[in-house]
C-alpha cells in the first residue's frame, strides 16, 4: 500500500491514497480542514466502525445505524501526541442485543482494527457504547 501527501499551499496538504482518493488536510489547526491528528480519530472510529457492523450484521443484529464518538487526550508537551482515545459507539436498532454489541466492540478493539492495534501500542485505547431504538 502506498500514499503521498503534497503540499498545496498556507499549511494545506493533499493526502493521495494508492486508490486515488484525495483527502485535504490541514495543519493550521484545522480550520479548513482536519488536521493530521484529527484525522488519526477519524481513521480509528471509521476502522472499528467497519468492524462493529460487520460483526452485528454477521451475528444477524438488526442494526440502522452505527456511529462512533471518538475523543482525544493530548499530552502538554511537545511533540502532542495522544495519551488517551476514548470511542463511544451508537448503535441503533430493533431488539439488538448487548450482549453481541459488548462482543463486537471488544473484536474490533482487540482483535480485527489495524488501527487501533498500531495505536495501541502508544496509546491508552478505550470504548464503551449505548443502544437506541428507533
Amino acid at each position: 500500500m502506498k500514499s503521498q501527501v503534497k503540499w498545496i499551499g498556507e499549511e494545506m496538504f493533499a493526502g493521495i491514497s494508492e486508490s486515488g482518493h484525495t483527502v485535504v488536510l490541514d495543519a493550521n489547526a484545522g480550520k479548513l480542514a482536519p488536521s493530521p491528528l484529527e484525522n488519526i480519530l477519524i481513521s480509528l472510529g471509521g476502522c472499528s466502525s467497519v468492524d462493529v457492523v460487520s460483526i452485528l450484521q454477521k451475528a444477524r443484529q438488526n442494526i440502522t445505524g452505527c456511529t462512533v464518538e471518538i475523543s482525544g487526550t493530548r499530552v502538554d508537551t511537545v511533540p502532542k501526541l495522544f495519551s488517551d482515545i476514548h470511542l463511544h459507539f451508537v448503535i441503533t436498532g430493533e431488539n439488538v442485543s448487548e450482549k453481541h454489541v459488548a462482543r463486537a466492540v471488544a473484536l474490533s478493539a482487540d482483535k480485527y482494527c489495524s488501527v487501533a492495534l498500531m495505536l495501541n501500542k502508544a496509546v491508552n485505547i478505550s470504548h464503551d457504547f449505548s443502544i437506541n431504538t428507533p
